[in-house]
């Protein structure tokens, strides 16, 4: 019987503290950064003894496949919390994990490490596959709605445009219906930096808006020529 996916709601939690603190059921002073749970709506602050937790070993993060399936093969488990100030939120660390979990999970992984990585290079293929059909079709439409545009141009601006993790025009919704409005600002944004002295400006601290202004004259008449 498989066990049941865990709730982020109803997970143990362990919090490695910023400051020292003692354990309100034993007593003992913990140190700096105490590794504690927390009882009564966080008014007790209890060692992992205390806890009943200190038989479990520490798997940090970083591993999904060893995270996943020793959480899996425990039957107790608990994930460590740490508070980021950068952040101003506790964010995940690791697990706290049953030994022979640790353990069983590790080997599993070991034996089929050649298959997770074979299939990870199979999704990478996939992508860049589906990656590359997407920039030709954008420089396609380019090219359909600009057929004047320089030679080789509209696959530098289907490029740049639709680069992955970018947040350029050419990742949008829209874009990728291929709109003519999203494509015609992925062309203008090209022939602003490689056709008029936008750059310049923007070196001379000429401010962002000033120099769009500046340049967008140029601009029209570039996209007016290339339609």
């Amino acid at each position: 019987m498989n066990k049941p996916a865990p709730n982020p709601q109803n997970e143990l939690k362990v919090f490695i503290a910023i400051r020292e603190s003692k354990c309100d059921e034993c007593g003992e002073d913990m140190g700096h950064h105490p590794w504690i749970t927390l009882e009564d709506n966080g008014r007790r602050a209890l060692c992992l003894s205390c806890s009943d937790l200190d038989h479990l070993v520490y798997l940090p993060a970083g591993d999904a496949a060893v995270t996943r399936r020793a959480r899996k093969y425990s039957k107790l488990s608990a994930v460590v919390l740490k508070w980021s100030r950068a952040r101003k939120r506790y964010e995940r660390q690791g697990l706290l994990v049953e030994s022979e979990a640790l353990d069983r999970a590790e080997q599993e992984c070991e034996a089929d490490a050649d298959q997770r990585e074979a299939r990870r290079e199979r999704a990478a293929e996939r992508r860049a596959e589906l990656d590359q059909a997407y920039v030709s079709r954008f420089a396609a439409r380019v090219r359909e709605l600009y057929p004047r545009c320089l030679a080789g141009r509209e696959q530098t601006i289907a490029e740049h445009a639709c680069r992955k993790y970018s947040g350029r025009v050419g990742r949008g919704a829209s874009a990728k219906e291929l709109d003519e409005d999203a494509v015609r600002l992925a062309v203008a944004a090209h022939v602003r930096h490689a056709e008029t002295n936008y750059d310049e400006l923007l070196l001379r601290n000429v401010p962002r808006r000033e120099a769009r202004a500046e340049v967008r004259g140029k601009v029209g008449d570039v996209l007016k020529n290339w339609q």
